[in-house]
């Protein structure tokens, strides 16, 4: 695809990889740091919060004064706090964890409004595919992350982590060279700023339930599933591998699902995908380790993840008041309300066990799949 190739897009969607290998490299960080599920639960809900509810104020100042400190800023300041994640231990090293996550809340709206600009220039008509690519390199930082940091915890130690914050910081200076021009983002229709819905209070109610429950099933599988195949024994390199391969089913399933949102009614695709997704949770809930796992796993990953670019550019549509404004408070509410929810997983992991955890799942994504069936998209 010639979006693949166009130099700004090609910095965005490599710069959006390595901020996700951080965010995906948490739970496999705090599981070998020896905390209980309650705790993993505790310090990902306060990431993924200060992460998401800080993206609408990042995207209101980057329509302000143009995107480029605040994505390539955002790459170098998870470097930077990362660092501190790594080598300061105890409460000042998770505090410094919590304070990287805001790099990745200045990146996402920003990053996500020039990917979608860059799409629009070479997939004019196809915007659902566009922010999935976009998306798909994301999730490909969320199937690298787990892999890489399992593998430097298991050969190298903690302090080796280091080489991700190395690696990270040509990455960042490349974006703030490719956005020197700093251009500004292109205001809403009426041009004053002003937030504005373009859809009915029952529309906006049905889609944010079913974002809701679509981040909460995604949430439970990337962080319990590393805590839980500790638990049996299995080495950090292992439970990485089997944590890397959700997400690299779930950037898989991305594409398909932008594909499809693109070329069918996207409701309807959600709610297949959904449907689907229901048979693998069920059936690990069942089995416990097996090497059926590496098949199941991503393919959970992909009917769950082949919704996420569907819900975003359904939520675009609705609202207006500045790109970056807009996509930060999509991107916003889809994070941390799959956050929310990992406040009543974990308490619920160690008291039933994980088993129950993907039984309730299971549960979550058949109860999304009819309600995003009713989701009728609003035509221009």
């Amino acid at each position: 695809m010639p979006l693949l190739f166009d130099a700004l897009f090609s910095s965005i969607a490599f710069s959006h990889f390595m901020v996700d290998v951080f965010n995906a490299s948490r739970p496999v960080l705090l599981t070998y740091l020896g905390l209980s599920e309650t705790q993993i639960a505790l310090i990902s809900t306060i990431y993924i919060w200060v992460s998401a509810l800080t993206q609408p104020f990042f995207g209101w100042i980057s329509d302000r004064v143009g995107p480029r400190w605040l994505a390539a800023g955002g790459v170098l300041w998870m470097a930077v706090f990362y660092s501190g994640a790594v080598y300061i231990p105890g409460t000042w090293g998770l505090l410094c964890l919590i304070v990287a996550a805001l790099g990745s809340s200045s990146f996402h709206p920003v990053g996500t409004v020039q990917a979608t600009l860059q799409g629009r220039n070479h997939l004019a008509g196809r915007e659902t595919t566009a922010t999935s690519l976009f998306f798909m390199t994301g999730q490909l930082g969320h199937f690298m992350g787990p892999v890489i940091t399992g593998l430097i915890l298991a050969r190298m130690g903690l302090p080796a982590l280091v080489i991700l914050p190395v690696v990270s910081l040509p990455i960042g200076f490349a974006l703030a060279h490719q956005l020197r021009h700093n251009p500004p983002h292109p205001k809403a229709e009426h041009g004053d700023g002003k937030i504005r819905l373009h859809a009915g209070i029952g529309f906006i109610a049905l889609l944010a339930v079913v974002a809701t429950l679509q981040s909460w099933s995604q949430s439970n599988m990337i962080t319990f599933v590393p805590k839980y195949l500790k638990d049996m024994g299995l080495t950090a390199q292992t439970y990485g591998n089997i944590a890397g391969l959700f997400m690299g089913g779930s950037a898989l399933g991305n594409v398909i699902g932008g594909h499809f949102g693109d070329k069918y009614v996207k409701g309807r695709v959600a709610a297949i995908a959904l449907l689907f997704a229901a048979l693998p949770i069920f059936i690990m809930s069942r089995i416990g380790w097996s090497p059926w796992l590496y098949v199941l796993i991503p393919l959970a990953g992909a009917c769950t993840g082949s919704v996420h670019s569907i819900l975003v550019v359904l939520a675009q549509r609705i609202i207006s008041g500045g790109m970056a404004l807009a996509s930060g408070l999509i991107l916003g509410f889809i994070f941390s309300s799959g956050a929310l929810g990992m406040l009543l997983t974990g308490p619920l992991a160690e008291t039933y066990g994980f088993p129950m955890v993907l039984m309730m799942t299971t549960g979550l994504v058949l109860l999304a799949s009819p309600l995003a069936l009713m989701l009728k998209e609003k035509t221009a």
